[in-house]
């Protein structure tokens, strides 16, 4: 276990927090702050467990399930991979991530639901329809696409990653269309397209009066103001990164568990807590190792910068891999690509070793199975249902 926890900063520096900053601290953030406190603590209640290979007997306090928790997403992440396994198809997959630019970053701040949406299928729109053009790829393409909103210095910073396979299916759907080796999409086009697409749904936003501006923003709540903005916005290059292919499945299994749970900062990377200073690893653009040092007060206003609206979604599928035809879609790439089993499954044992700093069900001692074999209820009334709220 880590030496130092993003909950250790909450609990000694939390309240102090939420005192100086009661006039404009949202419910959501409350609830986080709330939640990351109480996580697997006697708050909550809790259980003993037994290891059904080495009987090790312990202590297990119950998890508080929120998705801002850096201690609550290793079970959720095992289980979201193990669902995944048996989607990978035989072919390169690419990481393509789409950025927004600054300007736009601070709208989308203050207008979280509505421009992370347009952010969302902005990105997706422009893989589509890039892919579909004949002078392209000529295909129809699947993906995964990931929220991020944070830069490893914490700071807001909106971006999609999308994890892409390496080609897609004919229009008429009776053939496998391949990407070129080492090649997916021209990342050019794909930003002026995403610049393009996202700036009309901005508007569109606007007009309908789905965006709010207030503080430093106020003043684009006037017309010719806004118009202004996506002027500035329009004249600069957007951002559309493509990385290298994956080398195997097993190294897009691993990237996804990077990315698909992450949350805005790991209690690995935590250094240390002195006084009303928090230290923590972080690398620059150059991918230089660097520590930054912040007040308490500064680190918990970064950290919650990235909390989401209830009920977003963050991980979202399109193409021939979204929900409503992803069985039937996935069958047909297999049987156009000759393959019918394509990613083999990781065994119960390897997955166990793997996610066995996090998953709560797994013994320390031995990797086995701890069972419940009793519970006990919560050491005090919890004060808000939000403990249990996985948002």
């Amino acid at each position: 276990m880590p030496a130092l926890e993003v909950a250790d900063i909450f609990r000694r520096h939390g309240e102090a927090y939420r005192n100086a900053h009661a006039g404009h601290l949202g419910r959501v953030e409350r609830r986080i702050m709330g939640a990351i406190e109480a996580c697997r603590t006697a708050r909550l209640g809790g259980h003993v467990q037994r290891c059904t290979e080495c009987d090790f007997v312990r202590i297990a306090y119950n998890s508080c399930r929120n998705r801002h928790c850096p201690k609550c997403q290793g079970t959720a992440r095992a289980a979201w991979l193990a669902e995944r396994q048996g989607e990978l198809l035989p072919v390169p997959y690419f990481h393509l991530v789409f950025t927004l630019p600054a300007a736009a970053a601070e709208i989308a701040f203050q207008n979280k639901a509505a421009v992370y949406a347009i952010l969302f299928k902005a990105a997706a729109e422009t893989l589509s329809t890039i892919a579909a053009d004949q002078r392209h790829l000529g295909a129809e393409i699947g993906f995964i696409a990931v929220l991020h909103t944070w830069g490893q210095n914490l700071q807001h910073h909106p971006h999609i990653h999308c994890l892409v396979p390496g080609g897609g299916l004919s229009p008429d759907s009776r053939r496998w269309v391949s990407c070129r080796p080492g090649f997916f999409l021209p990342v050019r086009v794909l930003s002026r397209l995403f610049r393009r697409l996202f700036l009309e749904k901005l508007r569109a936003a606007f007009d309908t009066g789905r965006l709010a501006f207030f503080g430093a923003l106020a003043r684009l709540a006037d017309g010719a103001a806004f118009t202004g903005c996506l002027a500035e916005l329009r004249r600069i290059e957007w951002v559309v990164y493509a990385k290298r292919p994956f080398a195997s499945p097993a190294a897009v299994l691993a990237y996804l568990g990077r990315y698909t749970h992450r949350v805005a900062i790991a209690n690995s990377r935590l250094i240390a807590l002195a006084a009303d200073r928090v230290s923590f690893h972080w690398r620059d653009y150059r991918h230089h190792n660097k520590v930054m040092t912040l007040t308490a007060d500064e680190f918990i206003r970064r950290f919650l910068l990235h909390a989401l609206p209830d009920g977003f979604h963050r991980i979202r599928h399109y193409g021939f891999l979204a929900n409503r035809q992803r069985v039937e879609k996935l069958a047909l790439c297999r049987a156009l690509l000759a393959a019918a089993d394509v990613a083999t499954p990781v065994s119960g044992g390897e997955r166990r070793r793997q996610f066995a700093n996090y998953a709560p069900d797994i013994c320390p001692c031995c990797g086995g199975r701890m069972e419940p074999i009793g519970a006990f209820a919560r050491s005090r009334p919890a004060s808000s249902s939000a403990w249990y709220d996985s948002s």
